[in-house]
């Protein structure tokens, strides 16, 4: 694989120097243009020890206009990392739309430096591939243009490489001992690179070796590359506005009746027995037990470093707020955190839509109550048109992996629907009508949203068909009653919590 980057390529200084000016002021322009586009770019250096990464990274810098670039280089987790999910700091780190990310020592390192060492198997290391390969074509599919530079040093010209640095003491510092130690082990590296490239190597964010040996042949080639890459993309992306303005167009003019169609047919929710309810002293004394139990469990949970997530959707005026307010009152103010989500600022719109809650994953022990969730992408994007449909079919893959990169950090997910009927709705907005402190809760969006009770139903019930998952089930919550829909929320949580602590304690037995 890496014979055609061993052939000694190199570039005058003479050619360098006229191709420059040129490709600079192209570069700067698509940087400007890129201000205002509706994507992205990552770029990720990878490759043999010395082979120019840093010294190219710092070139894209110098040419191009820095407020606008993202530099990331990756060390060994700190102690907040590693209490959250290993993609946790990629994630927070990701460019917005219209800026350029610059990543080293990324997603691909640890993978790559475990085989070698031996840490880890040949089939765990496609595992540990396959999770790069659908965390970059979650983004890809957002739009974001992904460009991966290997770049390489034959074994001979490392040596070489990692001498004359040694010799210069203003470079001597980049080459340590660990650089050797990998250089003894080079055709380990080069066994794993290939495996590793091979496999992660998509049209969606394709691999470019690079020869590193020469810089003037190196730096053209990354930023030749890089021009060419975003030229094409804006290309894509307006071909792409252009077929959807069609489709949209089309879909507007075109009669429908699926919208009677759905409310027609029956639903995960209509399964569920609506008069369930709880009452006076029976209701209190279950509360404050349930109430006692759970803040048992989360002061155990916090010793042990074991945090809770929990989602809570629903209809309107279903109670959410309510539930969540009796369910902190077990905990402590310190250790929760609750997250109301609305529309996206303009900061989260500028990321993909998941990036806004990956931000709030919270530290070992603590607890984040989400006030609604990433579950808009396919209640309400989906119902109003917020989203393509292709984009919102393609969510419910892209959650179910997002839960599960939380649940096998450990972390404890439990997900509410709550649950009422449109007669009990009606009867809430009422009288949140004459209270005087609840008037604000009522809106016309409420009011409208209703009108679609039908399609929504329809919604969720695709929801919880295929993101109710072993690891982050969904519980639908009978809430004609709120005193029995906060109840069951509590004693829900405190199993899952029971249930999550047995499992660490037999795990940390000797």
């Amino acid at each position: 694989m890496f014979e055609a980057a061993e052939l000694g390529r190199k570039i005058s200084r003479e050619e360098f120097d006229a191709m420059a000016p040129g490709l600079r002021t192209d570069l700067l322009a698509l940087q400007q243009q890129l201000r205002e586009a509706d994507f992205p770019v990552i770029v990720l250096f990878a490759g043999v020890d010395g082979a120019g990464k840093n010294e190219t990274v710092n070139l894209l810098n110098e040419w191009m206009d820095p407020r606008w670039i993202v530099t990331r280089a990756y060390g060994p987790p700190s102690d907040e990392e590693r209490e959250r999910p290993e993609y946790w700091r990629y994630w927070r780190d990701l460019p917005p739309k219209g800026k350029v990310g610059l990543f080293m020592s990324s997603w691909y390192h640890h993978p790559l430096i475990d085989r070698v060492t031996g840490k880890i198997t040949g089939p765990e290391l496609d595992e540990r591939l396959e999770r790069i390969v659908h965390f970059e074509k979650t983004l890809a599919d957002e739009g974001a243009l992904i460009l991966k530079f290997w770049m390489h040093l034959s074994e001979k010209a490392q040596k070489k490489r990692l001498k004359s640095l040694e010799k210069d003491p203003l470079t001597a510092w980049q080459v340590t001992k660990q650089d050797w130690e990998h250089w003894e082990m080079y055709d380990k590296f080069i066994s794993a690179a290939e495996r590793l490239i091979m496999q992660t190597s998509k049209g969606h964010a394709p691999w470019q070796i690079v020869e590193g040996a020469d810089a003037r042949y190196r730096s053209a080639v990354v930023l030749q590359t890089l021009k060419e890459a975003i030229t094409k993309h804006f290309a894509t992306r307006e071909a792409v506005k252009k077929v959807n303005a069609e489709i949209k167009g089309k879909s507007k003019a075109k009669k429908t009746t699926e919208p009677a169609a759905l409310t027609a047919q029956p639903s995960i929710l209509s399964s569920l027995d609506m008069s369930l309810a709880i009452e006076g002293a029976e209701y209190n004394q279950a509360l404050q037990e349930q109430r006692a139990r759970l803040a048992h469990l989360y002061h155990a949970a916090k010793e042990q470093g074991v945090s809770t997530a929990l989602v809570f959707e629903g209809w309107d005026a279903a109670g959410k707020g309510g539930t969540i307010r009796r369910l902190t009152n077990a905990l402590n103010a310190r250790d929760y955190q609750v997250i109301p989500i609305a529309a996206p600022t303009e900061e989260e719109r500028a990321q993909h839509y998941l990036w806004r809650f990956w931000r709030h994953v919270a530290r070992a022990g603590r607890v984040t109550v989400f006030d609604r969730s990433w579950y808009g992408r396919v209640l309400v994007e989906r119902v109003e048109g917020f989203c393509s449909e292709e984009a919102w079919r393609r969510a419910y893959g892209e959650i179910v992996d997002f839960e599960k990169q939380l649940t096998d950090h450990g972390i404890v997910m439990c997900k509410f629907w709550l649950h009422i009927t449109a007669e009990e709705q009606l009867a809430r907005f009422n009288a949140r009508g004459e209270i005087e402190y609840k008037k604000w809760k009522l809106t016309d969006e409420d009011w409208r949203n209703r009108e679609q009770w039908g399609v929504y139903e329809q919604a969720v019930n695709d929801m919880v068909e295929r993101t109710s998952t072993t690891n982050a089930p969904w519980t639908l919550v009978e809430a004609n009653s709120k005193n029995y829909a906060r109840v069951k929320v509590m004693r829900t949580v405190a199993d899952a919590l029971e249930a999550a602590l047995g499992k660490v304690g037999k795990k940390r037995k000797p």
